[in-house]
């Protein structure tokens, strides 16, 4: 009977691979964009949201509609930060890519795994930001300022590659 299920779970992490091939090389292009030019693009965004629902309507049926409150719920978190800080600041702090890349991170993730995505890459972006503080007090030029926000993006990424096991761990394929 182990032989039977490892072979089973084996044909479906084989089914798995595009998917999360598609998701590893659309992230790192993500990754590419946001820090060479400051953007998300939708070709991009768009493609990593659409595959993580196809991925749950193919492998895991049972599950889509986590990936599908994943995605508005994604979207809307960082829509409503977008919309509140520019309002109260009068300029956006957030670009409409990171949004996008948030609904698409719920797609592949679910919405439990949103606050953790959040707060991970928070973090990760705040580390980042003391960071380049330190380096321009030591009177070096930073690349990263006012004048020149933190892209957001490839934080995302990086908790979205760490969350991932846990997506994994929790399909019941």
């Amino acid at each position: 009977m182990t032989q039977c299920s490892s072979i089973i779970a084996g044909s479906t992490m084989l089914a798995a691979l595009p998917f999360l091939l598609c998701y590893s090389g659309l992230t790192v292009a993500l990754c590419h964009q946001d820090l060479r030019h400051g953007l998300l693009p939708d070709r991009y965004t768009c493609p990593l949201l659409w595959s993580g629902l196809l991925f749950y309507l193919c492998l895991a049926p049972h599950q889509l509609h986590d990936a599908v409150w994943g995605a508005i719920g994604g979207y809307l978190s960082l829509a409503a930060i977008y919309w509140l800080y520019r309002g109260i600041r009068g300029y956006e702090g957030l670009g409409y890519g990171d949004i996008k890349y948030l609904a698409a991170l719920g797609a592949w993730h679910g919405w439990r795994l949103l606050p953790q995505l959040v707060l991970v890459a928070s973090l990760l972006a705040g580390i980042a930001w003391a960071g380049a503080g330190l380096y321009a007090s030591c009177g070096r030029k930073s690349k990263w300022g006012r004048s020149n926000p933190l892209p957001f993006g490839p934080f995302l990424a990086a908790a979205g590659f760490w969350c991932g096991w846990q997506t994994l761990a929790s399909l019941t394929l």
